[in-house]
């Protein structure tokens, strides 16, 4: 009976059966597509008693073609084999409460626990691989919206971690590595493949003068530019020790 009704565990720790594999074992006459639209007139839901999934299917001419298939939930499967009021379906059902009591066994739950703490487990030790770039700056200004100008940023390095540079200074700095412009009207505002990468903004500001106001830029470090360079500025004051 086993080989004859397989079934599968959801992601969300659910059993499913296969629908049509179901159809099959009952010995239905009446075609697939119009047996399962009548099993759902019993009153059972799309997404609660079962899922709609689509499969592909060998033709003639060597093709394929998309036909549609349930992963139909436990319960659903036991009153469908029910409804049936044939051998097949008695025989269905009682492996399916043979199923759900296996399931439920102290020795199943606990080891269903044990496979959920592993993944979690393995998630967490992903989640903390991905997450190393950041533990020495803070992951709250990686992913904050808000950005800063050169001379804030110079004021939070010095008070975090020590790293004494000035604005003038840290403007060359941005220059020598080529993340600002380095001459001409466009000066220290941030080359265009960085602002992409969302290193950097350059936000419009206007300079009110007498002989009329000037559109200028400032120069903004995103929370994930502040992260980048102050790695790179901690990795070159280690060198230099």
């Amino acid at each position: 009976m086993n080989g004859l009704i397989k079934t599968h565990e959801s992601e969300t720790g659910e059993i499913l059966i296969n629908g049509k594999e179901l159809h099959e074992f009952l010995e239905v006459g009446t075609p697939y597509k119009r047996w399962f639209e009548r099993m759902v007139d019993y009153g059972f839901e799309e997404n609660t008693d079962f899922i709609a999934v689509g499969q592909k299917s060998p033709i003639a001419n060597g093709g394929f073609q998309t036909i549609t298939n349930h992963h139909v939930k436990l319960d659903m499967a036991k009153e469908i084999s029910m409804i049936q009021r044939t051998d097949k379906g008695k025989e269905a059902r009682r492996h399916f409460l043979e199923i759900e009591r296996k399931w439920n066994s102290p020795e199943m739950v606990m080891k269903r626990a044990l496979e959920f703490a592993d993944k979690r487990v393995k998630q967490l030790e992903i989640e903390q691989e991905q997450n190393k770039p950041y533990t020495n700056f803070g992951l709250i200004v990686s992913n904050s919206d808000g950005a800063i100008n050169i001379g804030e940023f110079c004021k939070n390095i010095f008070d975090k971690h020590g790293i004494n540079i000035g604005r003038n200074k840290m403007f060359k700095w941005l220059r020598d590595k080529g993340y600002l412009i380095n001459t001409g009207r466009e000066k220290n505002n941030p080359k265009q493949k960085y602002i992409e990468q969302g290193l950097f903004k350059s936000m419009p500001v206007i300079i009110a003068r007498s002989a009329g106001n000037v559109q200028d830029s400032t120069t903004l470090i995103t929370g994930k530019g502040q992260i980048k360079l102050t790695e790179k500025l901690l990795n070159e004051m280690e060198v230099k020790k």
